[in-house]
């Protein structure tokens, strides 16, 4: 199974399984393709985008089990590690990221 390492001056390395990492990159717009960056003006936007992913994917879990339990079926199984923890390791280097003024890059 491939990787994604996401690379910054500011921090170390972050390495992902490669389904995980396209996730993200996916929810970021980016082309998870080939290599790619994040630019410091572009990462509260960033955090902003995996937050309400995150919740997303939690109304959404909320919503399934609810939906099952009223029917009186078994709830679904989700992912055991939730997209919210998932993206946290990315959120804390975007923010030191934007702080620092440096970019994250990936693929190179």
């Amino acid at each position: 199974m491939s990787l994604y390492r996401f690379k910054s001056r500011e921090t170390g390395d972050l390495v992902m399984l490669q389904p995980h990492g396209k996730r993200i990159l996916e929810i970021l717009g980016k082309d998870p393709s080939g290599p790619g960056i994040v630019q410091p003006e572009e990462m509260a936007s960033a955090v902003r985008a995996l937050h309400d992913a995150s919740m997303a994917e939690e109304a959404e879990h909320k919503r399934l089990k609810e939906e099952a339990e009223a029917q009186g079926e078994l709830p679904p199984q989700f992912e055991t590690v939730s997209l919210r923890v998932r993206c946290a390791p990315f959120i804390e280097m975007l923010k030191r990221c934007e702080q620092a003024k440096v970019d994250i890059v990936w693929g190179v």
